[in-house]
């Protein structure tokens, strides 16, 4: 696991830090210690994280707002007559 996939998954859970079971705020309490050290996490570490990440993190589709700002056609010619 990378620095920056590492520092996205921390920064992540740490708004879901309040919501998380006793003992998986003490595992998330060490991660953030041993990255705050600059410390790259080993395979099992760095699943557990994973793991942490798709339980707490809500993943929400972005929804699709262009019906409300789209330009209403104009099907009829409203003063634009070039003959």
């Amino acid at each position: 696991m990378t620095h920056r996939e590492q520092t996205k998954y921390i920064d992540a859970l740490r708004k879901y830090e309040k919501k998380m079971e006793p003992k998986e705020a003490e595992i998330f309490k060490m991660f953030l210690k041993r990255h705050h050290d600059d410390e790259d996490f080993d395979k099992l570490s760095a699943q557990k994280l994973i793991e942490l990440y798709d339980k707490y993190y809500v993943h929400r589709e972005k929804k699709n707002l262009d019906i409300f700002f789209k330009n209403p056609e104009n099907n009829s010619d409203s003063g634009n007559t070039e003959e």
